[in-house]
């Protein structure tokens, strides 16, 4: 099917109506680099004002919740921490909800703080975040692993070193039931006028020293969606995924049967959306403050 494109206010009010709850990501959907984009507070606040519930679901690990709470909040939307479905947090919520960690165990990590802070509120102790001083092949023999590492997790990290992967290598190598856990595999990532290399490529690294293959938590994965399917008991048949990237949102949506919209505000053009060999989503859009025009 052509994904359709909505223009006129009866193509959104349909929209609108056929959904109880939207998945939104974040970067290129509700703003772009440090602004908002147009009007989206109007439209956020029309949907809430519908009954409809709103979860902002992002690959970004490197923010806690808290964190993107307060993100938001410059960008003048009110949101709380319940509607933040982040990578780092659903990989707490596997490790603590269906592994059951073993509360004796910690976790290394290579990322930002938004890692450590999830896996600190679900009682995970964690790893990695010291391990930045410079290293030589001399001193690579003073590296060992720790019986206590049951698992190593792996997120964006922009102090990244070659001391932190030979960490999580040995990790992964010399302890056999330790865990390997990526946040997301994004290739890339937008930095302004710029994409840049994302956790993804960045993952490749240990992926190859290892031989190891991680479980990937984030879009467009399944593991995510299940946490979040899971957590607020949603119906596939009345959800709509909202991204501007259609190799993980609208691919996220689509492999778990939801409905799917991607706007034109960050990363797909609309000549991506209409290519028949990218993921085809069901609806496109400008931008999802032309949803404002409805409120």
């Amino acid at each position: 099917m052509v994904p359709k494109k909505l223009v006129m206010r009866q193509d959104l009010e349909s929209l609108v109506e056929q959904h109880d709850t939207f998945l939104f990501d974040c970067d290129g959907v509700i703003w772009n680099g440090k602004h908002a984009i147009k009007n989206v507070s109007a439209a956020l606040d029309m949907l809430r004002k519908r009954g409809k519930r709103l979860i902002f679901v992002t690959n970004n690990s490197a923010t806690s919740r808290k964190d993107y709470v307060a993100k938001f909040a410059r960008y003048g939307i009110q949101t709380s921490t319940d509607e933040i479905f982040s990578s780092a947090y659903a990989t707490a919520v596997y490790l603590h909800d269906v592994v059951r960690f073993s509360s004796d165990k910690k976790a290394y990590v290579i990322g930002g703080s938004g890692i450590h802070h999830e896996l600190a509120e679900v009682g995970i102790s964690t790893l990695g975040s010291d391990d930045t001083a410079s290293i030589n092949l001399d001193m690579l023999a003073d590296i060992h692993p720790s019986p206590d590492v049951g698992a190593v997790v792996f997120g964006i990290d922009y102090e990244i070193s070659y001391r932190k992967l030979a960490c999580a290598h040995t990790h992964l190598t010399q302890n056999p039931d330790c865990l390997f856990i990526a946040t997301n595999n994004d290739r890339t990532l937008p930095g302004g006028k710029y994409m840049f290399p994302g956790c993804g490529s960045l993952l490749s690294a240990l992926e190859h020293s290892t031989q190891k293959s991680p479980l990937v938590m984030g879009k467009p994965n399944k593991p995510m969606l299940d946490c979040v399917m899971q957590k607020f008991h949603l119906d596939p048949a009345r959800t709509c995924m909202v991204g501007d990237r259609l190799d993980t949102d609208i691919l996220f949506g689509i492999s778990g049967g939801l409905s799917t919209l991607c706007v034109l505000t960050g990363v797909a053009a609309e000549s991506d959306i209409l290519s028949p060999t990218s993921p085809q989503t069901t609806y496109y859009i400008q931008s999802i403050g032309d949803l404002a025009v409805l409120d």
